[in-house]
């Protein structure tokens, strides 16, 4: 597709210390191009580049890299929605969904998301470009983004590495951004995945309160809420039955009766059992009788494909890793994804507790890291020589005070017009889709904002969108869901 390069702004290049190499702090690079989707010609304008991270003195922290479409075929309109876009980790880059399902370009992949070669990118047809703009964002360390560090002081990962610093200084970003684009009439989205979740969630609340600026909706894909995950508690645990269930079911592990029918008649029935039986009879630990915990874990083996004494071995408590060595251990010794359970390995040893690898990060890496940087420095015209981080140092990640679930439901409360959906893989075995479930049940315990929650699950996993099906279906649900919580001129008020 013909492509032509319009400008290239830079307004200052002051060095990032953060590495040998030295990217400018301030600069655009814009380009115009065009894609059809779902048969409509949509012409568009591709800025990428890096803008500033300022602290509360007024000096430049960081720089953060982004990539921001805006659609030019159509007559300007306030009413046109915006969508801020974050992928996770934490300390991933803005890459998964960028070139992978929202944006005008997805990867050359097959259709169920493995990698072929030549590597590289392709129109993508099914990109809400059409009736959203959308902005990529890579926080601090992930993609091109850096903090500026003077020469001879000592990096402050205070400022960047932990749940509320996070927020605060995108949000910060968020604003510049909206304000140097002419976008605070706009209708205005977040869509966060993974970790993101986590992000949006308190993003939502940072924004409003302090930023002013306000949301028609917040979108997670495949959250983490750390609120369940990892926390080692009976409830993490039992969360997990279904996810289990899911996977079986796709590697037709279950008992007859279950493996006849289709998943979404089996699902419910799973998570039916975890709320109503499984998590009372965990609660009562090593107090459990005999009699009782021999019947939990012949049930939970017929909803899990394990067998029945493996999970007594386990207290009823069977690791998700354990999980993805064990199920087809005796059937054909292959391990099973972490982040999409369709994806198998091959282990040195079929002995263990756990997989060698995750099966499906390795297979995604090896499509998406050459793609990124060819379609940034090729399509996007941005080169420089510093490394694009599709992981990025950011460790230690300080994770205190997590108050983003009650976060979002003071932003939804405060205001009438925020939506909340959750997109989940059914075959996702890192933030299973019951435990997504699980969040938007608790966000708001009165029930009273129920009607303004959408759950959406996929047959696919972690990063449904690689499915080419999902990736049309789950594309449709966002255009539905940004056409849903639009303000249709309604004045916002209970």
């Amino acid at each position: 597709m013909k492509k032509y390069l319009f400008f290239i702004l830079v307004i200052s290049f002051i060095s990032i210390q953060a590495q040998d190499s030295r990217i400018p702090v301030d600069t655009t690079v814009v380009t115009n191009s065009e894609v059809v989707i779902n048969g409509q010609k949509i012409t568009y304008k591709a800025t990428t580049g890096m803008q500033p991270v300022w602290d509360d003195h007024g000096e430049i922290i960081a720089s953060l890299y982004y990539t921001y479409y805006k659609r030019t075929n159509i007559k300007s309109s306030p009413e046109r929605p915006i969508i801020m876009s974050f992928n996770g980790g934490p300390g991933s880059a803005s890459v998964w969904m960028h070139i992978a399902y929202t944006g005008p370009k997805v990867l050359r992949i097959d259709d169920e998301g493995y990698p072929i070669q030549p590597y590289g990118v392709k129109d993508n047809p099914n990109s809400i470009l059409d009736v959203a703009d959308i902005v990529y964002i890579n926080p601090v360390n992930t993609g091109y983004s850096r903090p500026v560090v003077k020469k001879g002081e000592k990096l402050d990962k205070s400022l960047f590495f932990g749940i509320n610093a996070d927020i605060k200084y995108l949000a910060g970003w968020l604003n510049t951004f909206i304000s140097r684009n002419n976008r605070w009439q706009s209708p205005k989205y977040i869509i966060g995945e993974s970790y993101g979740g986590t992000r949006v969630m308190g993003l939502a609340a940072e924004l409003q309160n302090r930023q002013w600026m306000y949301l028609n909706g917040v979108i997670m894909v495949s959250p983490a809420d750390y609120k369940v995950l990892r926390t080692g508690s009976v409830l993490s645990s039992s969360l997990n039955l279904p996810y289990f269930t899911a996977a079986a079911w796709y590697h037709k592990m279950l008992p007859e009766e279950l493996q006849n029918k289709d998943l979404l008649e089996i699902l419910p029935l799973s998570e039916q059992y975890a709320i109503n039986e499984l998590i009372p009879a965990m609660a009562k630990g090593g107090f459990i009788s005999d009699t009782e915990r021999n019947k939990i874990a012949e049930r939970m083996s017929y909803f899990s494909g394990i067998k029945k004494n493996v999970i007594l071995q386990h207290n009823l408590d069977v690791p998700k890793d354990y999980f993805w060595k064990e199920l087809l251990r005796d059937e054909n010794g292959f391990t099973i994804g972490r982040l999409d359970s369709r994806y198998k390995g091959l282990d040195k040893k079929l002995a263990g507790d756990s997989p060698d690898y995750n099966s499906e990060i390795t297979s995604w890496l090896h499509s998406f890291t050459p793609a990124i940087n060819y379609y940034i420095r090729e399509h996007l015209n941005f080169k420089t020589d510093v490394t694009y981080n599709v992981f990025g140092p950011v460790r230690p990640w300080d994770n205190r005070n997590d108050n983003v679930r009650e976060g979002l439901r003071q932003a939804m409360a405060q205001n009438p017009y925020l939506k909340v959906l959750i997109q989940s893989g059914y075959y996702d075995g890192a933030t299973t889709y019951f435990n997504a479930k699980y969040t938007m049940w608790q966000t708001d315990p009165s029930g009273r904002m129920k009607d303004r929650f959408y759950f959406k699950g996929y047959r696919s996993g972690h990063m449904m969108y690689l499915r080419s099906e999902d990736l049309k279906k789950s594309n449709d649900d966002l255009r539905d869901f940004i056409k849903n919580s639009s303000s249709k001129g309604k004045a916002a008020k209970y």
